[in-house]
């Protein structure tokens, strides 16, 4: 800091003003020598080369003029408090902001007031002398503040206009930004006071900017096409808007049209562009991933340049790509990494509003990518499941019709496009079961999906009609096994409380009395019974899905992993996996079922296997993790704060860190931990954390004495490591 300072120089005008405070500074626009300097009482431009103040402004309203608020006592001399100060493009001109939302023009050279306007009317300052100035006219009542106001100019430095965020009437039914535009500004040394003031009254145009509704606009910041100067505002491209509820919107400038933020903006700041409802965390192959670039029409970008910070060069077979879902009906998708170099950090954007067939009233409740079959399924609150195929858009150019949806039947949706994609994640197919919301949803790397219905009601498809190959209540499953325990006793199935699915998973195994392996599909409720459905193939080579049996783990199912019992590897459904029963390869698989209070390890269907209860700490998330030559152990995130591991098959806890000053505890249930020991937590209401339960930095456990009753399921030597560590990566 230097020891230059300027004084107060509210003082020469108002000695008693000792505490006049600076709410606004502004550099001139045409001369870096020179400093607008905005106090609550009025601004004044101060000279460095000189060292001198050299004009003071300060607006007054006379009694019967109306001012800014109309309805404000006239009766004496009023002095709105300013609130902003900035500078004509030409740094000729000078506009000062009032809280009665007066917007007063001035001459800088001679501190000559040559007008004073609202947004809705004009010389407000004159007694008997406001005239409307917009096409909504002047109307009593409440006004918003004006939070802000940029002087942009376009391509022509002199051809300018006046964008303000506020000032509009508290009861308009459409909130957004005002942009005045004044056109060409008039020749100073040719014209007259008169023609200034008038320039400033008759704009060209009076244009909205809207904003979504029940918000409100609290800062923007303009865009510049190809230059920083004229303080950020010449030729803006668009406009990024900060809006009360914390939420980004990019608009286009002068139209208002709203920019997706998709490849357009850092995908950080796509988290409040708008909030994130639901985010989901999926390893994807390496490979697979590079092929997916999406081809989409955009306009020119406008965040270029910089300098990528340099990372490890180690490479990650396995990408951490992240799902997210937004406010809009937009769900994207993009490589988070490992704390590593991105090969591709495009994102994918998926128009979910435009499949569905509305803009509103779309909030996603359950996502599942299929990376290895380039598939995506989202289930909505509204009860709709959507599944979307990456492809070529068949109807690229063309904004056809979206036409109904078939209640109960899939509604073919293929057309439903943005006509700008050109390849991308295209609509496949809708099914609408009007069964409540979508409580789970799960979608194989075979080309099955499976979901559950807030209703009871679960549905199987094959995606290679698509069709439906299976539907079920759950009410239904006690009638079609007598060795389960599905429904407990009661006097009559009515009084039984509502079950619905929370957790299902595809697997390839070998089930309980049977000597060969088929498709599983394993389904949790929040009652805690899972039950497991067999695919097998139709002799007209179509698939087929039936009820085995059903087990019970007394509480709400909130993980189910299917593993192989011989190496502890995980037995999904997979294409090699699938592939190897036509040469008849038996998988001895195990079903890993967790819920809150326990965790039973069994044969499926209705096998009882080994189980544990936790009765000091709740789960609220869960996975098999393989540690590199080590073996595999049940990771969980625990509700006291925790993260702990237990060992397979005898569940004995070898592990446990704290990791409450990572995650979100409110919002750990939504956390995702993927095989390879990768968690991705909430740690704020719009901030999401990546860590590795395998990193170093703190000890996690120590060896135990009896190593032999608490081995990992590993094909070497199966041997618990002595120490191990979790950490959340930089």
């Amino acid at each position: 800091m230097t020891a230059y300072k300027i004084p107060n120089l509210w003082l020469d005008v108002n000695p008693r003003a000792r505490l006049s405070p600076v709410v606004s500074l502004a550099f001139s626009t045409r001369d870096i020598g020179k400093i607008l300097i905005g106090y609550s009482e009025g601004a004044v431009t101060f000279s460095f080369k000189q060292n001198v103040a050299q004009k003071y402004f300060i607006y007054e309203v006379p009694p019967g003029a109306p001012g800014g608020d109309p309805d404000a006592p006239s009766s004496g001399v009023r002095k709105p408090r300013m609130t902003e100060a900035v500078w004509h493009p030409n740094g000729t001109f000078v506009l000062t902001v009032h809280e009665d939302t007066s917007l007063v023009l001035w001459d800088s050279k001679d501190g000559r007031k040559l007008q004073a306007r609202t947004l809705q009317a004009t010389n407000v300052d004159q007694p008997g002398g406001s005239r409307p100035a917009g096409p909504d006219g002047e109307t009593s009542g409440p006004k918003e503040p004006i939070v802000k106001v940029k002087w942009c100019a376009k391509e022509n430095p002199d051809d300018t206009g006046l964008l303000v965020a506020g000032g509009r009437h508290v009861g308009d039914s459409t909130k957004g930004l005002t942009f005045l535009d004044m056109g060409p500004t008039p020749n100073y040394q040719t014209s007259s006071w008169q023609v200034l003031s008038s320039y400033f009254e008759r704009t060209r145009r009076h244009m909205l900017l809207p904003i979504p509704p029940g918000a409100q606009v609290i800062n923007f910041c303009p865009i510049p096409r190809s230059s920083p100067y004229f303080a950020g505002a010449h030729d803006p491209i668009a406009l990024l808007t900060v809006l009360s509820s914390g939420e980004l919107v990019t608009m286009s400038f002068p139209s208002g049209h709203a920019i997706t933020p998709t490849n357009m903006l850092h995908p950080f700041l796509s988290f409040v562009h708008p909030f994130v409802n639901k985010a989901t965390l999926t390893p994807v192959d390496r490979s697979v991933w590079l092929g997916l670039r999406e081809r989409r029409m955009q306009g020119p970008k406008f965040v270029i340049g910089g300098a990528e910070a340099k990372n490890p060069l180690k490479r990650f077979e396995n990408r951490n790509v992240i799902t997210t879902a937004h406010a809009d009906g937009t769900v994207r998708l993009w490589d988070a990494g490992h704390d590593d170099e991105i090969e591709n950090g495009e994102a994918i954007q998926v128009d979910l509003a435009r499949a569905v067939g509305r803009v509103r009233n779309i909030e996603v409740t359950e996502m599942s990518l299929a990376a290895s079959a380039n598939e995506l399924s989202i289930g909505l609150r509204t009860g709709e499941l959507v599944v979307f195929r990456w492809g070529n858009n068949l109807s690229q150019g063309r904004d056809d019709a979206p036409g109904p949806n078939q209640p109960g039947k899939l509604t073919s949706i293929n057309h439903r496009t943005d006509p700008g994609l050109k390849s991308g994640f295209i609509p496949l197919t809708l099914l609408d079961m009007q069964q409540g919301p979508v409580t789970a949803v799960k979608h194989s790397q075979v080309g099955f999906v499976a979901a559950g219905f807030e209703g009871g009601s679960l549905v199987i498809m094959d995606l290679r009609g698509p069709a439906i190959i299976h539907t079920a209540h759950l009410s239904e499953f006690s009638k079609m096994s007598k060795r389960s325990s599905f429904v407990r006793k009661k006097s009559s199935t009515e009084d039984a409380p509502p079950e619905w699915p929370t957790s299902i998973e595809f697997g390839v195994m070998t089930l309980e009395g049977e000597d060969y392996s088929s498709i599983c599909c394993f389904v949790g409720t929040n009652r805690g019974n899972v039950a497991t459905f067999k695919i097998l193939p139709t002799a007209n080579g179509a698939y087929s899905a039936a009820f085995v049996g059903v087990s019970n783990i007394e509480d709400k199912v909130c993980n189910l992993i299917p593993i192989d019992a011989d190496s502890g590897g995980n037995a999904l459904a997979t294409p090699n996996a699938v592939g190897g029963l036509r040469n008849g390869m038996k998988i001895n698989g195990v079903l890993v079922a967790v819920s809150p209070s326990s965790c039973r390890i069994f044969k499926p269907a209705t096998s009882k296997g080994a189980h544990k209860t936790w009765d000091d700490f709740f789960v609220d998330s869960s996975a098999v993790v393989r540690t590199e030559g080590r073996g595999y152990s049940l990771v969980c995130l625990c509700g006291d704060g925790n993260a702990r591991a237990f060992s397979i098959p005898a569940l004995k806890e070898i592990g446990c860190s704290n990791i409450n000053h990572i995650a979100e505890m409110r919002r750990l249930s939504e956390a995702h931990i993927t095989p390879t020991g990768t968690v991705m937590t909430w740690t704020g209401p719009s901030e999401m954390g990546l860590f590795n339960v395998w990193g170093s930095g703190h000890q996690m456990y120590d060896a135990l004495s009896h190593c032999d009753e608490n081995r990992l399921l590993n094909t070497s030597t199966g041997a618990l490591p002595r120490t191990d560590y979790l950490i959340p990566q930089r």
